[in-house]
């Protein structure tokens, strides 16, 4: 490396084949076990070199992993070595996913001899993801720095089926935030104490050199990506996708119905990636499919293929909240605004939704519903199917007694035996940069992640509003004082408007 520092690789090379193109997959995970058997052995079989390299500070590679901050400067100095090698051919593709799927984005730019890439769950960035937003993924962030942690203990592969167990023992604990790594890891994580550190931070050296989303539509590379409705980066990837289709390129996309951690997404992404490498590397393209969008809707149960994203021809319609806890398209009438109050003693909990590690799949939420601390609206009985496939977004008029607190919008699938799944949500943290209004109401939008779900006849949608999703995002003390700061909480009166003039909604994008 630049600084004198050695990382260690291996190099799989097909028999019988001279100098043909090369894989490099760049991983904190180590080089063998499945990751050596999968990528290594499993492309070179079909005709490639793959070189799987173990990144700074694991695995027999020297120096300290800094959490995302080397990974340009090393992917650039593996490449220089990688062309000075007597069995490298030219050109070459990356492969892999999260924090794999992160190194690629980190040199993709600066590479002209990058033919084409391969991600799956990752994005250019992750500050969006772990500031979720505005709050803080505070279970995925723990889970990964303690996972990290203990990755070349005794344990081994251990470490990554006890890190959930003990982050949700430590993030139950009502410790401070700053002390969470200690009770989870047994010693203070720096990865986790800078994510509390740097938290509100867009512009700051240690983000800059961590992001690498203004480079995406530079970059020349064939790009495919493989994502997941209930993955904790979809939709920062899909923003990756939209900046190279801006950019006059045309990636492909799939999305299934996987989490990030769900194994089912491996076999799907590796089988499209060999496609890829073939057709771009090696100038087979039979194995590409017709339509570069391909997704799976759940409800229907079924995949199908489109020629963008967001899906040609969509149109947003605007579902209103409404008096008597309703829901339905028609403008709200005259009504008095809804009141909850969040304490973040007794915090808002949630059942299922995105997280890093752990099954993320659709869970029942009537006893999250039953709640006095969460609104829930629902519509009437939906008289035929209905697809909903692309982006969501909620907008909310909001009163509330402290400037700082959380908004939560989730939508979710009513079966007519009264289960309600979660579909897809969203969190947005309040400041007084949320400018109210004279009577004190604020006019907040809400991201929700995106979605391709059919809310079958019979059935009915279903939207929450709350304040809080712990332990997915820490609680808001109401006080606006630092993440990990441990200082006093204070419990917040919320209003939810609907009426004429303050038409709270969920902007759902109908087929």
């Amino acid at each position: 490396m630049h600084d004198g520092v050695t990382l260690l690789a291996d190099l799989y090379s097909p028999v019988g084949v001279s100098r043909p193109p090369t894989i490099l997959i760049r991983s904190p995970y180590g080089r063998g076990g499945m990751i050596g058997w999968m990528y290594g052995k499993g492309f070179a079989r079909q005709g490639f070199q793959v070189v799987v390299q173990s990144c700074r500070g694991g695995f027999g590679s020297g120096g300290l992993l800094d959490p995302l901050g080397d990974e340009h400067e090393d992917g650039l100095a593996t490449v220089a070595w990688m062309r000075a090698q007597p069995w490298y051919g030219g050109s070459f593709a990356m492969h892999g996913p999260s924090y794999l799927g992160f190194t690629q984005w980190a040199i993709a730019a600066e590479t002209p001899d990058l033919r084409a890439m391969a991600t799956q769950v990752t994005a250019s960035s992750f500050r969006e993801a772990a500031y979720v937003g505005g709050a803080f993924a505070l279970e995925s962030s723990l889970i990964w720095t303690t996972l990290t942690a203990g990755m070349e203990s005794r344990i081994g592969g251990a470490s990554a089926l006890l890190a959930p167990r003990r982050t949700r023992r430590a993030v139950l604990s009502g410790r401070p935030l700053g002390e969470l790594d200690r009770l989870s890891a047994g010693r203070p994580l720096p990865f986790f104490q800078d994510l509390l550190a740097h938290h509100g931070e867009v512009s700051s050296p240690y983000w800059r050199k961590r992001d690498f989303s203004a480079s995406v539509e530079r970059v020349a590379a064939e790009v495919t990506m493989t994502g997941g409705w209930y993955d904790v980066f979809l939709p920062w990837q899909l923003k990756d996708y939209a900046a190279m289709r801006a950019a006059g390129r045309q990636p492909y996309l799939t999305i299934g119905p996987w989490y990030h951690a769900d194994v089912r997404h491996g076999r799907t992404a590796n089988a499209d990636a060999l496609a890829w490498f073939r057709a771009h590397l090696l100038g087979d393209p039979s194995g590409l499919r017709a339509e570069p969008v391909r997704i799976f809707v759940t409800g229907a149960n079924e995949w199908r293929d489109y020629p963008d994203w967001p899906v040609p021809g969509t149109r947003t319609r605007r579902w209103h909240l409404q008096p008597g806890f309703n829901l339905g398209p028609e403008s709200p009438g005259t009504s008095s605004p809804d009141r909850y109050r969040y304490d973040p003693k007794y915090p808002t909990p949630v059942l299922g939704g995105p997280v890093l590690i752990g099954n993320s799949e659709p869970r029942d939420n009537r006893r999250l519903e039953a709640r006095r601390d969460v609104l829930v609206y629902t519509s009437p009985v939906l008289t035929a199917d209905t697809d909903v496939i692309g982006p969501v977004s909620a907008e909310l008029f909001v009163r509330t007694s402290r400037e700082h607190t959380d908004l939560v919008v989730r939508v979710c699938d009513v079966r007519p035996d009264g289960v309600s799944r979660n579909v897809c949500e969203g969190v947005r943290r309040l400041t007084p940069a949320d400018v109210a209004d004279a009577d004190g109401v604020r006019r907040v939008l809400v991201e929700l992640w995106p979605i391709g779900h059919r809310f079958r006849r019979g059935h009915q949608i279903r939207v929450q509003v709350a304040s809080g999703a712990y332990p997915r995002i820490p609680r808001n003390p109401g006080t606006g004082e630092p993440l990990g700061s441990g200082g006093p909480m204070v419990a917040s009166d919320q209003e939810v408007f609907h009426d004429p003039a303050r038409p709270s909604a969920v902007l759902l994008p109908h087929q």
